[in-house]
């Protein structure tokens, strides 16, 4: 029974798949900037009775395939989660394979020549190597045609406005700014200008996948506006469908910006 059913859903999916994305409104209602937590890599790998390093090879392996599904939308700007600063405090036995899986997927998009590669997070927190392969791609990939993909690693958002605001109060330090005049004429644009994400738009559709529906700290500062869609599927079961089924949910919305 369920290889019957499997083979009717490869027969049905495709079909299902082009009536979703002939059925999407007008790039102008679409969004510019999509944020991704790739979230469930590890009860996935549970779930079918494997380590934690098979979850995470297959979660990266289904990176391409989204930004693939992203390019084809128009989508501008793609940031995905795929490390948090808490994830730091990981075992050495889980922690070090994961940057090194994180390292090979990075330098695999950038083989493409297809996407600007932007790293952002706490880079500083990081082994060296690591950030060495992560700045490589930026650098490699810095003149590609496509999309931007932020690749948020050791990223928080608490950590991320800490550090804008540790930057900006150098800029102004090194200006001769006094904190009076500073406190004086500061607002939430000054901030926006040094986060990891500047010049970016903010992301206006955020997908976080595993069931789970909490920020837990991506794009603190830049999603305040944005929309929200959350999918059952682990990351390594995401597929395409899903990702058409969350933009067509935004699509729909009445967005109200906050108000």
């Amino acid at each position: 029974m369920a290889d019957w059913r499997r083979g009717v859903r490869r027969v049905l999916y495709p079909a299902y798949e082009a009536r979703l994305l002939r059925k999407l409104p007008e790039s102008s209602t679409l969004p510019r900037h999509v944020g991704v937590m790739l979230d469930g890599n590890r009860r996935w790998a549970r779930a079918v009775g494997r380590d934690t390093a098979h979850g995470h090879r297959a979660g990266a392996a289904n990176i391409e395939p989204l930004l693939g599904w992203c390019d084809e939308v128009g989508i501008e700007v793609v940031t995905l989660w795929l490390l948090s600063t808490d994830n730091l405090n990981r075992p050495a036995s889980e922690l070090e394979p994961l940057l090194e899986i994180i390292a090979e997927a990075v330098d695999s998009l950038a083989d493409t020549g297809k996407w600007r590669l932007h790293p952002v997070g706490a880079l500083d927190l990081l082994p060296a190597a690591t950030v060495e392969r992560l700045k490589a791609a930026e650098e490699a990939t810095r003149d590609n045609p496509g999309m931007l993909v932020n690749i948020a690693v050791g990223y928080g958002g608490r950590r991320e406005i800490a550090d804008a605001v540790r930057s900006l109060l150098a800029e102004h330090a090194t200006r001769g700014t006094s904190l009076e005049e500073l406190a004086a004429t500061l607002d939430v644009e000054h901030i926006s200008e040094h986060l990891y994400t500047k010049g970016q738009p903010d992301p206006d559709l955020v997908i976080r996948t595993s069931g789970e529906q909490r920020l837990g700290g991506f794009l603190l500062w830049q999603s305040a506006k944005s929309e929200f869609y959350f999918c059952e599927a682990y990351w390594p079961d995401f597929r395409r469908v899903d990702f058409l089924r969350a933009i067509r949910a935004y699509a729909q919305r009445e967005r109200r910006h906050g108000i």
